[in-house]
């Protein structure tokens, strides 16, 4: 059993602070990780693509979306290595898997996986088989007019249903809140207090909503965070194209994000269910030591 604590909309910027505390801590530990990461999923996207199969191709994504928890559990299991005063080393990206988490944490993508289905389904059911059809025929003109710098007749678009199309990218966007928040701590719960997939996301979920404060101001520093430093690397990107040319500028360009980015996010997940989520028997963070809680 776990508390779930109420804490202050400001926690979302201490979050956020916190991921970038533990990256100065340790920026090549854990840098070196996420470029680990970067570089295996570089290869093998080479790899499949150099033998000209789509299937090999498709099959290297599916690999690579099946490892995305196994690696963000990987980064979180570090960044809690380097708060507690111990490296992170190239090794802590194998330990979910040696600690058994990992189906737990795949486990995490089923909601994905559900809510894709459901809303394609409510799509066809909302506008018909027909009107989809319609729809993809009328994105793919634009997409070729876009493609020859002209500009797209309106008059394509005014035969679809546009209110029920809006309606249902309502849907997706509150689906889409909604898979987030199940998944926002359900990591750290999985990882160290051994806590199965189900009971992780509905407590992510009730710790979200019960700080949805928090979680709108964590959301839009770490929105505001991210343009800014992917709007700031593009100066590398301009430098690098001049030495070594615009194919390993941007490789380059995308593995100096992922070193940044990556620890600071996972960091910031570990921060905020530190504050969120307060297993049995241990203490309270200091943030939420003074707020009310509720049990689950």
């Amino acid at each position: 059993m776990s508390t779930i604590n109420k804490v202050p909309a400001s926690a979302g910027a201490e979050w956020l602070l916190g991921g970038f505390a533990l990256l100065r801590r340790a920026p090549v530990a854990l840098g070196t990780l996420a470029i680990l990461w970067g570089l295996a999923s570089t290869v093998l996207m080479a790899l499949a693509g150099a033998t000209g199969m789509t299937v090999l191709l498709y099959a290297a994504q599916f690999l690579l979306i099946l490892a995305g928890p196994l690696f963000f559990g990987a980064m979180i299991w570090a960044a809690r290595e380097v708060d507690q005063g111990r490296p992170a080393q190239p090794g802590h990206l194998l330990q979910p898997i040696r600690d058994g988490h990992g189906p737990a944490l795949l486990a995490t993508l089923l909601p994905q996986v559900i809510a894709s289905f459901a809303l394609g389904l409510l799509l066809l059911v909302m506008i018909g088989p027909d009107q989809l059809k319609h729809l993809g025929d009328v994105w793919v003109q634009m997409q070729t007019v876009a493609a020859e710098g002209g500009q797209p007749d309106p008059s394509l678009v005014k035969d679809l249903p546009a209110g029920r199309l809006l309606l249902w990218l309502l849907l997706v966007a509150i689906t889409f809140v909604v898979i987030k928040w199940m998944t926002f701590i359900a990591a750290p719960q999985i990882l160290f207090t051994g806590t199965d997939a189900i009971s992780a996301m509905r407590n992510s979920l009730r710790a979200c909503v019960h700080n949805w404060t928090a979680m709108l101001v964590f959301y839009l520093l770490a929105g505001i965070a991210i343009f800014a430093i992917t709007f700031g690397s593009l100066l590398l990107v301009a430098i690098l194209q001049l030495v070594a040319g615009p194919v390993i500028a941007v490789l380059l360009w995308q593995l100096v994000l992922l070193a940044v980015l990556t620890p600071v996010l996972a960091g910031a997940m570990y921060t905020a269910w530190r504050q969120m989520m307060t297993p049995a028997g241990a203490p309270a963070s200091p943030t939420a030591s003074t707020t009310t809680h509720i049990e689950v």
